[in-house]
Order: C-alpha cells, then structure tokens, then sequence
C-alpha cells in the first residue's frame, strides 16, 4: 500500500514537474492567462461540440485486435473507449467501461509479438529435431517473460511455436541467435503474428488488461472546460470521456485535436486575435530545448522507430537525415496500422528502414503526404498560423527548423499549444477532479 502511494505521488509530481517547465518558459503576460484561465473555468463541457455524428464510437473488449485496428483506421481515429460486454446493463460507468484503446497499446503488443516470434525461431533446431511445439513455446515463452505480460506471452508464444513445431520456419536452420532468425523472418511473421494467430484471436481485453496507458477518466457535463485543457495538457490525457451524471452513457468524446480546432474556430474574437498574432518564438514556443527533440534517422529501422515513441511517451518523430538533422520526414504511432492492416507491403520487418518504410506507404497511399511529409514552421511563424496549421492538416504536431538546412530546433504539439493558454490554479486539482480520477491518474 506504502509502495503504490509513493508511486503515485511520483506520477503527480511528473505531472506538476512538466507544467511548472510550461509555466516557467512561456512569455504570455501572466494577469491574460489568469483571464482566459477564469473564463474556461466559467465554460460548461456541455457547451463543448459534439463528435462528428453525434455518437461516440466505442469498442467491444472481446473485439479481436485486428478488427479493433480497422476500426480505428476506418473511422480515421487514434483511439475510442472500450466497453465491457459483461456489463452492458450496469448503470456504473467504472464497471461499464474498461479504459481507451489506442495506438500505443497495439505497437507494444506488437513489438513483444516480434520478440517471441524471434525467440522461438531461435529453438527452430529444436523443431527440426522433432521438439513438440509446447517446448517451442516454453523457451519462447522464458524469453519474453522478463519483459511482457503473461496473457500476451501464453498466446503470442504458443502461436509462434506451433507454427515453427509445424515446419512453417523449421528450414531457417539449427543454431541461429534470435536476432538472425527475426532478421530473415519476412512474410511468416506476418503470417504468424498478425494475419493468422494470435492477431485474429487476441481479444481488446487482453491489452487494456496489460497495457493501462489510457485510462477511462470521464468528466461530467457540468464540469469545465478547464478540468479537460487541464487533463488534455498538463495531465497527458490524449481524450476525455464526457458522461452525464447518474448516466453511465457517453455524452462526448473531447480531444486534442477537437480542441485546437475549437481555437481555430475564436478568430475574429480580439482576445484569440491579440494572441495568436504573436511570433511563437515571443510565447516561449517552443518549450523544449533543440537538445531535448527525440529524432529518428531516416537509415535507422522503422522497429527502433516505434520503440522510440512508446518509450518516451510521445506520438510522433521526425525523420532527420544527416549531423545536422534535416528534417526528410514524419513518422507517427498510427502509422503502425500500415503494418498491420496491409502487412504484404513489407517484406522483411526487421530490416526495414524508416525511409524504405515511408516510400512503401507513399507508394501504396492515395495521399501519401498525410503520411510522411513533415509540417513545420519557423520561429517566426505566429501562433495564429500554427493552430490553423495543425487544425487544417488534422496533425498531432509541428516541427520548428531553422536556417536553410531545415535542421530540426523544436517541436510544438497539441498538448504545447493548450498549455499555452491556461495555468492550473492553487488546488483545483483537489477540488474539481473526483476521488476516481484522482485514482485513475495516479496509477
């Protein structure tokens, strides 16, 4: 119990130490923050647009991974909400509802698939040997253990080892290391992880049980908009769920990218217009430091790319090519779709590049500037040009660069231009955010 509590102190104090970063490096005078910051305090979320259709989309927990994924890519969304079957009739919405579904879920899934798929080619000598598949699946499964859940490791590995147990890789040889085998994996990884099993198996449940990034923290509809900027910004939360009280429905669905546009929408009001026709560079934007933007180069391999988002937490990098970081490109966590929706575009996984992985989508996409082409801005763009940028291009993020080499010297995201605008003030957190968002942040 000590141990979780101090665990959650740690989290809250991340929250506060990249707020007080925000506070500390952003020119907005500080009595028009404590105006617009009062205002959103005084707006209901009932106010707030509601989501094209009207009607939240939201996501079965027994719903198979790759069904779940055609969702999201259909309905052109990063992630929905995931409902509990067994509770469809539950007047709860903590029983109701399990947590959100998003990219970042399924790319980890994903990469510890690929890890076992690798551990257990490694043990194909043991199947060429005439080793059943459980003995497979056990050294795939001792291999995964100290990094992957359990639930995940029972089918992913179980899957891979039969298939090597039933010849599918058995001719890759004796002795290879891991690595070498995943090298020369190709088209029966995919075969094995994503287009047979435990792609088509894997139920939404077992991820949202494993993998709790994206907790299902509601407001109510009489709640402000500056609890969700809040939430959206300073708390890390990419949406927020809106429920209506003793109602355990969804009302609403509020994202960054709902909100950006939402700013967009107040030009022509003096306080937006005063604003955002000032050059970012004179707002403090961006926030991080030329040093501190996490890059990936264009030769690295698309895999490394991933894990790179996952493990520092962010969407989105930019490709850079060269010591001088030249921007060449974008990649971003939903790109991950491409590799699991249309896996006969790439034939070897884990030699793939970041720049043959960016030409095959290109080349396999009505409109492949959504896909890799960087949108950027220099320092002396206003931040009225940034939002409309982000909010007509419908991206998470824009890159700052300088000089004529376009090197990479920042990067200003969704959550950076909320910021922008409000500060939280002495104990709203206490009393506005429930007992069970308190929880849920805190985890």
């Amino acid at each position: 119990m000590a141990q979780a509590k101090t665990e959650k102190a740690s989290k809250l104090a991340n929250y506060d130490a990249y707020f007080e970063m925000v506070q500390s490096r952003k020119k907005l005078p500080r009595n028009l923050q404590e105006t617009l910051t009062d205002a959103f305090a005084k707006i209901p979320v009932s106010s707030f647009p509601q989501v094209p259709g009207g009607k939240v989309i939201e996501i079965d927990a027994d719903t198979s991974i790759g069904d779940a994924v055609k969702i999201l890519s259909e309905s052109n969304i990063l992630s929905a909400p995931v409902r509990n079957p067994a509770a469809q009739n539950s007047k709860d919405w903590r029983e109701r509802y399990l947590g959100i579904l998003d990219y970042s879920a399924i790319v980890l899934w994903v990469l510890e698939g690929a890890d076992a798929a690798a551990a257990a080619l490694s043990a194909s000598s043991a199947a060429a040997a005439g080793v059943g598949a459980g003995a497979v699946g056990t050294l795939g499964a001792l291999a995964l253990g100290a990094t992957g859940p359990a639930a995940v490791a029972g089918l992913t590995v179980a899957a891979v080892g039969a298939a090597v147990a039933g010849g599918v890789a058995a001719d890759r040889g004796a002795g290879k290391d891991a690595p070498t085998a995943a090298d020369k994996l190709g088209e029966d990884f995919y075969k094995v992880i994503l287009q047979e099993e435990p792609f088509k198996s894997t139920k939404v449940s077992s991820i949202i049980k494993s993998y709790r990034w994206a907790p299902f923290v509601p407001v109510a509809t009489d709640s402000s908009m500056l609890s969700v900027l809040l939430l959206l910004s300073k708390y890390r939360m990419r949406n927020v769920p809106v429920i209506e009280r003793g109602n355990p429905f969804l009302k609403n669905f509020i994202t960054q990218s709902a909100v950006i546009r939402g700013l967009e929408g107040c030009k022509g009001r003096d306080w937006f217009d005063c604003i955002s026709a000032h050059p970012i560079s004179e707002l403090g934007l961006p926030y991080m430091s030329p040093d501190e933007v996490i890059c990936v180069q264009n030769d690295e391999l698309i895999l490394e790319a991933f894990k790179k988002m996952r493990e520092n937490n962010i969407g989105g990098l930019p490709v850079v090519e060269g010591p001088k970081r030249k921007i060449v490109g974008n990649v971003s966590i939903r790109d991950i779709r491409f590799l699991l929706l249309k896996p006969e575009l790439f034939s070897n996984f884990r030699q793939l590049t970041v720049t043959g992985f960016m030409n095959t989508v290109a080349s396999a996409t009505h409109d492949a500037t959504k896909v890799s082409t960087p949108i950027t801005c220099k320092l002396e763009s206003t931040l009225g040009n940034v939002i409309e940028t982000l909010a007509s291009k419908l991206v998470h993020r824009i890159y700052v660069t300088a000089g004529g080499d376009d090197e990479v010297t920042g990067v200003i995201t969704l959550r950076d231009v909320i910021s922008c605008f409000i500060f939280e003030p002495p104990n709203f957190f206490d009393n506005h955010f429930g007992f069970s968002a308190q929880e849920m942040l805190g985890q």
